[in-house]
């Protein structure tokens, strides 16, 4: 698709004379790390947020979760004032800037469909605030949605509530995120591809030349859609990565009944052939976080109602939903029964990198240690606090990895921190009672491990 050349050229004069504004709604991972990925390369940003304490964070340059890179080039922003936040005041948002970029919320229902709340309440706040506004407008719905939602449910609050035609009085994109937790800031900076589905042409060369503007020299490849393909497009892409994960630990369950199977060694001999690629092919307790469990839980509820039964999906799921409980097996077999053993776990984040603990396969591990009468001790290196609202005082935390392993009877590694790689078998029997180990994520050389302590691991045959 060619992009306006006309239209580029203003938009291009306009990011370089400093007149670029753009609004973002929603701050939380997503929305706060293209708001300032944006204002770091000097458009002027306005992150907007119903929660007035995470706006007054942002103010003072502090996010209001953990990620990498982010509170440093935050503070940058506020100090220089191309990032300012907003409590509500969408009407402001919208009237000082060009674009607004949507990344609210969307979470689960019961039925795994997902929740459209945020998305109406700001689509109908933006819709109210383009009414009073005179110049063209273009919205670009960054939230994980279910194809068919920006076209039938979006469009039609915007144009209702503001009185004015899509297409013809603003604009309308979808453009899905791929960021990754962990590395979010910089997977802004630096994406594989960029995808864009519009309502109408104009719509989409509007928001291909800011790319284009924001990534010069040289852009990512961008592809070009419909509202309803971009759509999807996410929930492809991520179900496609689960489903990856739950086939390897599929291998690896099936690695643990046959003597000397390693599912490490099969992972990496299948990563070697170019049509598989070595990525997500490492077995261990399988995926968590706030997408791939929601979005292959959106994307089944989404198959059925329009009439098809993707299996493959569920099974996808059913696999993921039973491997962190493959932990607490092993833990089981190794100490015969878990009542009055004290058991350390390694890492409480989904991943490493991150404080985020939403659908982390740590979880259900605790619940059933506690549900088994063990006493859990555990370690994080920035996800304590988070672990406190959902365990509340049912477990024991501690700040450094020697108190959590102290007289232990067992020991389950649960997330993949860097500190914990480095750890040897005289780490484990210096500190433990009884030096029992589970490699919940694969990161020890079984055979090191096995000669020193009394070692298993996911996906290691007997």
């Amino acid at each position: 698709m060619i992009i306006n050349s006309k239209l580029w050229l203003n938009l291009k004069s306009k990011a370089i004379n400093g007149q670029q504004k753009i609004s973002v709604i929603g701050v939380g991972y997503v929305g706060l790390c293209t708001a300032v990925g944006l204002a770091s390369k000097g458009y002027f940003v306005t992150a907007c947020d119903i929660d007035p304490e995470k706006i007054k964070k942002i103010n003072r340059g502090i996010p209001p979760f953990y990620e990498p890179d982010l509170q440093e080039k935050l503070s940058e922003c506020i100090k220089k004032g191309t990032l300012k936040g907003l409590h509500k005041q969408t009407n402001r948002a919208i009237e000082e800037t060009d674009f607004t970029f949507v990344a609210v919320g969307t979470p689960s229902k019961p039925d795994g469909s997902i929740d459209l709340k945020y998305i109406e309440e700001a689509a109908g706040n933006i819709g109210l605030a383009l009414k009073e506004k005179e110049t063209y407008h273009v919205i670009i719905i960054k939230s994980t949605v279910a194809p068919g939602t920006t076209q039938n449910l979006v469009k039609p609050i915007l144009e209702q509530k503001s009185n004015k035609k899509c297409g013809k009085d603003f604009g309308l994109c979808m453009n899905p995120e791929f960021l990754r937790q962990g590395s979010a800031f910089n997977d802004t900076l630096n994406a594989d591809r960029v995808v864009i589905g519009s309502y109408d042409q104009r719509s989409g060369d509007s928001l291909e030349a800011l790319y284009r503007d924001f990534y010069k020299p040289q852009a990512p490849p961008i592809i070009r859609t419909t509202l309803s393909t971009a759509e999807l497009i996410k929930y492809a892409s991520n179900a496609m990565l689960a489903t990856k994960i739950s086939f390897i630990n599929t291998i690896a369950n099936i690695c643990e009944k046959i003597p000397s199977a390693d599912v490490k060694v099969v992972a990496k001999a299948m990563g070697l052939d170019k049509r598989i690629g070595p990525l997500f092919l490492d077995a261990g307790l399988g995926y968590g976080g706030s997408c791939f469990p929601k979005d292959v839980k959106a994307l089944i509820a989404c198959s059925k109602n329009f009439g098809y039964d993707p299996e493959l999906l569920e099974s996808t799921e059913n696999v993921n939903k039973k491997q962190p409980l493959k932990a607490v097996a092993l833990a089981r077999q190794q100490l015969g029964t878990l009542k009055d053993k004290k058991i350390a776990i390694l890492g409480l984040a989904f991943k490493p990198d991150t404080d985020d603990m939403r659908e982390a396969r740590v979880i259900p591990i605790i619940n059933q240690l506690i549900a088994e009468d063990a006493h859990v001790v555990a370690y994080d290196p920035v996800a304590s606090s988070t672990a406190k609202f959902i365990f509340k005082s049912e477990i024991t935390y501690t700040t450094s990895l020697s108190s959590c392993l102290q007289d232990t009877d067992l020991c389950i590694l649960v997330t993949e921190w860097p500190e914990f790689k480095n750890l040897k078998p005289e780490d484990f029997i210096k500190y433990m009672k009884h030096p029992n180990l589970i490699d919940g994520r694969r990161i020890y050389n079984p055979q090191e491990f096995r000669e020193k302590l009394n070692f298993t691991a996911i996906g290691l045959g007997p």
